[in-house]
């Protein structure tokens, strides 16, 4: 049995060049696991909470020396001697230690840094890929065995064409993603992703606009007039390419509608646009895009907050297109739990620092399936080198992960991440199957 020696934790830096939190775990038997934490910039209210060294000028008060501190001085002689198998028993010592509903004692980042990089030394010990090591985590959580749990490779949900709080503001909604749903394989859905994203340039280019400008997570960033504009772009690219749009290409759209709701006055301001709208009001803008576009998901239509709201989008849309809670669920199980008895949403993005642990996700993935949501691995706005979603996504076959474009290294480390497991699984490796058509 493989017992976890010792920690060790440091401050290094994201893709937008601020500070994060590395961990290694290092076990009894000399192997070593390491992870970096991500970091979101359209963060939800309800999610677990980073510490950050605020009073410091170093970094802009952005650097993560006390999470680093707690790593070292709290967590590691808590930790010090477990099994690195017990994944669960790690969790909850970590929970317990922090003892908070939102891990701000010892924040999200050094716990959750901590509890991914004990699964990374447990795959390492045993000379195992890690997602075997997540999936037989995973199979022990739901108490699920055979084909049924079996490792899938993700259908990718893939941003083209970014605003709001990740490209500068340009358009209201957050970005206009596309999902492959004809690909056969996932080399084949990465292949027609990276068609698409260069037909999408050349429509830019072709329109007048700069195709250079990118967003945190690699989508183009161009000052588009109005929403409608990027559906057009995103469009006329998939016939450039030989594409039947909804057919072989579908489009996805990332709303972030939290980050432009007045809560005081219950509307939503949309300024690139110059609307503003109550919660049916934005309902209808929603069924008017689609209506004209070929979209089959919505992620944040609507406020985290605005229960009644995202129900109504429900019973409008939800047995035909797939409505995301990320800001709404925060991958947190109890509010998961309001949405399923509010039939508020029908899936769930899945991050792991809005929770702060891998059990946790376990959790809220469990619930999920096991109430008919879907679920969506995402990565962050700021991200890293680590590749801990790609094997998470297959572990779990959570059906679809959404990493950004294939535009920056710390998005294409995922993507080529899951070209390995892919090759690793061997010629039949399953892709998910579309949710819709």
């Amino acid at each position: 049995m493989a017992t976890l020696k010792a920690l060790k934790a440091r401050q290094v830096l994201d893709s937008r060049g601020r500070p994060t939190v590395e961990v290694e775990a290092i076990a009894s038997t000399g192997a070593v696991g390491r992870a970096i934490v991500p970091s979101g910039a359209s963060t939800g209210r309800h999610e677990a909470l980073e510490l950050r060294d605020t009073e410091s000028p170093r970094y802009g008060g952005l650097g993560v020396l006390k999470a680093v501190a707690q790593v070292t001085d709290a967590i590691a002689p808590a930790v010090a001697g477990m099994d690195l198998d017990d994944q669960a028993g790690v969790d909850a010592r970590l929970i317990a230690l922090d003892g908070t509903p939102n891990k701000s004692r010892l924040g999200a980042n050094a716990v959750l840094g901590v509890s991914l990089a004990v699964a990374h030394a447990a795959a390492s010990a045993r000379g195992e890929e890690l997602f075997v090591q997540l999936n037989r985590l995973w199979r022990a959580a739901t108490g699920s065995s055979g084909a049924a749990i079996e490792p899938v490779l993700p259908l990718p949900m893939v941003n083209m064409i970014s605003g709001g709080l990740h490209a500068g503001g340009n358009l209201d909604i957050q970005d206009v993603l596309i999902v492959p749903v004809g690909a056969a394989s996932y080399s084949e859905a990465l292949e027609m992703t990276v068609a698409l994203y260069r037909a999408v340039g050349a429509v830019l280019r072709h329109r007048g606009f700069e195709a250079a400008l990118v967003g945190d997570e690699g989508g183009y960033g161009p000052r588009l007039r109005q929403e409608e504009q990027a559906f057009e772009i995103v469009v006329d690219a998939m016939i450039a390419c030989g594409f039947e749009p909804r057919r072989d290409v579908a489009i996805a759209v990332d709303v972030a509608a939290t980050h432009f709701y007045e809560a005081a006055q219950g509307t939503y301001r949309l300024m690139a646009s110059g609307r503003e709208l109550d919660s049916a009001g934005m309902i209808d803008l929603l069924a008017g895009w689609i209506e004209v576009y070929p979209i089959i998901s919505l992620e944040d239509g609507l406020a985290e907050d605005d229960w009644d709201g995202w129900a109504a989008l429900t019973a409008r849309f939800g047995p035909s297109i797939q409505l995301i809670g990320d800001d709404l669920f925060a991958t947190q199980v109890s509010r998961l739990h309001q949405g399923i008895d509010r039939r508020a949403g029908n899936a769930v993005l899945i991050k792991l620092n809005q929770v702060g642990t891998l059990t946790e996700t376990f959790d809220a993935l469990r619930l999920a399936r096991d109430h008919g949501f879907r679920a969506v691995v995402s990565a962050r706005s700021g991200e890293t080198e680590d590749t801990t979603i790609a094997d998470l996504a297959v572990a779990t076959a959570a059906g679809q992960i959404k990493i950004g474009s294939v535009a920056r290294s710390e998005r294409l480390a995922k993507y080529n991440r899951l070209l390995r497991i892919e090759e690793a699984l061997g010629p039949d490796a399953p892709l998910a199957r579309p949710f819709a058509r």
